[in-house]
């Protein structure tokens, strides 16, 4: 189950909770809570597996495209060694494995910044999640301890 779901449980338990007769506090259920507790603790890790995940991820991807710009490099190495025998041929040879190196640089590069950006992206998702879980959570303990008071009108703030 996704944590923002468990969260918005969490959340609509504490806030439908019944009231205590003349106080500010709730009644709640404590193993409804438990028991979303335990589904958040066996969710975030999850979530924390598929970070992991992509991060690995990227890391392959980094490691085939130097991989592939090493192998490219080498074939153009390998083009231009057979191309030695005339000057002309020679210089044209130099030019393509130039233009080769340099064609498997910007592709390793672009691979590289695309994994990056990738991985970037999804950790920063992950991030946003955990930050609405815990802010989700912080509400709920202020409401279970009673802090979730309404200010009233010309009250000193504290």
């Amino acid at each position: 189950m996704d944590v923002l779901v468990l969260i918005d449980k969490l959340d609509d338990l504490v806030h439908n909770a019944r009231p205590i007769p003349f106080s500010d506090s709730v009644r709640v259920d404590k193993e409804e809570i438990y028991d979303l507790l335990d589904q958040m603790r066996a969710t975030i890790p999850e979530e924390i597996k598929q970070a992991r995940w992509i991060v690995k991820e990227r890391q392959e991807m980094l490691a085939e495209a130097k991989r592939e710009a090493e192998r490219i490099v080498t074939e153009a190495r390998e083009r231009q060694d057979e191309l030695v025998s005339e000057q002309e041929v020679t210089k044209q040879a130099e030019r393509a494995a130039e233009d080769i190196i340099e064609d498997a640089r910007a592709r390793e590069r672009e691979i590289r910044l695309g994994a990056e950006d990738y991985a970037d992206e999804i950790l920063n998702t992950l991030e946003v999640n955990l930050s609405k879980f815990i802010a989700a959570v912080q509400r709920g303990r202020d409401r279970l301890q009673g802090k979730d008071e309404p200010a009233e009108v010309g009250a000193p703030d504290r």
